[in-house]
């Protein structure tokens, strides 16, 4: 598996972007958490449980460039997020930063990293302190960094205000999070990851929480900090018709496995996996006169605790055949530049 996944991420640094664009990339990410379990089950059983959130996940992000990661809720999304940035520590694999091997950092050395690594979380209800004006929630990171005085500090956080279209800045500066709208919450947050300028941006459904009327003023205002600041972003959704909009090339995962990735446009428009395609046909179409698909895929997603073998997807998808239960499929590349984990893939 690791010769193969190896081999994949050559092709994506030949063929796809030159290395010295490569941001971020990720190599066999893998992440288990262990299952507290009672005292007796755990005597009686003596086996050790664990949740297979994320297992042998492979990208990268070129400079400039907005990834997706798509999915339905539990198929791993923020974990993957959140153990690139080592939030979590992950169990397995290589992340490589600028072409820096950051999962065997120390604190102190991932410490100084943390400006050019930023977190956009879904719930700005949660991610802010309700203690904090939004002066001091803004400011928070430079402080930490501890190389601008007071002034210089002010200073950036109007410059960011202003950047949110947060104006006139001094009316927001001084305002508690229970004071802004959910939308003006967002910006706020937004603001705290960009005002040090990072390199590297994952935001974790950033608009899930966000009323339709704000949506679209917030992710706007999302691509254009991207392009203003040339960061690269990886974006976390369960919204494949959102990640058409925001995203250049996008990754479809299912519990905890990436099954397939490519341009967004491409995947959207010709769908090879039958996950995706299940996902493409649930996207509701604002025509009433449209004929009605019926979703391919039926019944919840497996446990994590106990992944089904082979495919995972075997035990909801259609075309299941007797390899698809005792065989993993690899994610190989069966068009230039996409990639599927699949023995029958949609239109082949």
């Amino acid at each position: 598996m690791w010769a193969k996944t190896t081999l994949l991420h050559a092709t994506f640094i030949e063929v796809e972007v030159m290395k010295e664009e490569i941001v971020l990339d990720v190599r066999n990410l893998t992440k288990y958490f262990p299952v507290k379990t009672g005292f007796f089950k755990t005597v009686l059983t003596k086996k050790q449980l664990f949740v297979h959130a994320v297992e042998n996940v492979s990208f990268n992000i070129a400079k400039g460039e907005v990834f997706g990661l798509v999915g339905e809720s539990g198929s791993g999304k923020t974990t993957v997020g959140r153990t690139i940035l080592r939030l979590i520590e992950p169990t397995a694999g290589n992340v490589f930063y600028e072409g820096r091997e950051i999962t065997s950092l120390s604190f102190e050395d991932m410490r100084s990293l943390r400006k050019e690594l930023q977190i956009v979380f879904q719930d700005p209800y949660e991610s802010l302190n309700p203690r904090m004006n939004v002066l001091t929630l803004i400011s928070e990171p430079l402080r930490i960094q501890g190389h601008f005085d007071d002034g210089e500090i002010r200073k950036k956080v109007e410059s960011n205000l202003v950047e949110m279209g947060l104006v006139p800045p001094e009316e927001y500066m001084y305002r508690f999070p229970h004071e802004l709208s959910g939308g003006q919450r967002q910006r706020v947050a937004i603001a705290r990851a960009f005002v040090t300028e990072p390199h590297l941006l994952v935001a974790d459904e950033p608009f899930s929480m966000l009323d339709a009327s704000v949506r679209t003023g917030v992710s706007e205002l999302m691509l254009h900090l991207v392009e203003n600041f040339h960061v690269s972003m990886l974006y976390i959704t369960h919204d494949i018709a959102l990640a058409k909009y925001m995203c250049g090339r996008v990754g479809v995962m299912y519990l905890g496995e990436i099954v397939e990735m490519g341009n967004v446009d491409s995947v959207v428009a010709n769908p090879f996996h039958p996950y995706t395609s299940a996902l493409m046909q649930a996207v509701p179409v604002p025509d009433p006169t449209a004929r009605r698909i019926d979703v391919v895929i039926k019944g919840e997603i497996p446990s994590p605790v106990n992944p089904p073998p082979g495919c995972r997807f075997h035990t909801r998808c259609p075309k299941a055949a007797e390899v698809c239960r005792k065989e993993k499929p690899q994610l190989i590349e069966i068009e230039k530049h996409r990639y599927v984990a699949c023995y029958f893939p949609e239109g082949k």
